[in-house]
């Protein structure tokens, strides 16, 4: 399954006006949850950006301070990530650059058996207007922050979502939605 997993702002914007998105940093509960989640994975695709936030955990030792902390480093680290990008000429650690479409490269990944992982706005949106995206796993904090990067991109036809779990960390709730097909 291809998921799309963010944190979002209770006005639909994974970051503000700004680009700043420090308002999301999860709590010790919710960052267990995030590792938990990323064991999970076979994968993760990433937009350039998303990538280069990303990659502290693979190069920052400060990062492993806690124990938590350096699970989800070890964990990051192992996992093979994907890197769209018009402007990077090479990726470090176990992360490559796209060879081919971002419907190309979730085709090769699916076949792994393993569920990937979408990040990046821009990236995702492509993903969701193709029609790809099988659960969208939304963390909503509660701060309106009145535009910046979208949540969602708009889209030409409906996209028939099933509520199939929520939890609270917290102030934080987190949405999975199961994408209705057929």
């Amino acid at each position: 399954m291809l998921l799309y997993s963010i944190g979002a702002s209770m006005d639909g914007f994974i970051a503000d006006r700004q680009g700043a998105f420090d308002w999301s940093a999860p709590s010790d509960e919710l960052f267990a949850f995030h590792l938990e989640r990323v064991r999970e994975l076979g994968a993760h695709l990433c937009g350039r950006k998303l990538y280069q936030t990303m990659l502290v955990w693979e190069t920052d030792p400060s990062l492993r301070e806690t124990d938590l902390y350096a699970a989800f480093a070890d964990v990051w680290s192992a996992l093979p990530k994907v890197v769209f990008s018009r402007t990077l000429e090479r990726v470090q650690g176990n992360a490559r650059l796209a060879e081919g479409s971002v419907a190309e490269e979730i085709a090769a990944l699916a076949a792994t058996g393993r569920d990937v992982e979408i990040g990046g706005a821009d990236l995702a949106a492509q993903a969701i207007e193709l029609d790809l995206v099988d659960e969208f796993r939304i963390f909503r904090y509660p701060i309106v922050v009145g535009g910046g990067a979208p949540l969602l991109p708009p889209v030409t036809t409906d996209l028939r979502l099933d509520l199939i779990e929520t939890r609270t960390f917290g102030p934080v709730v987190y949405e999975r939605y199961a994408r209705v097909r057929g």
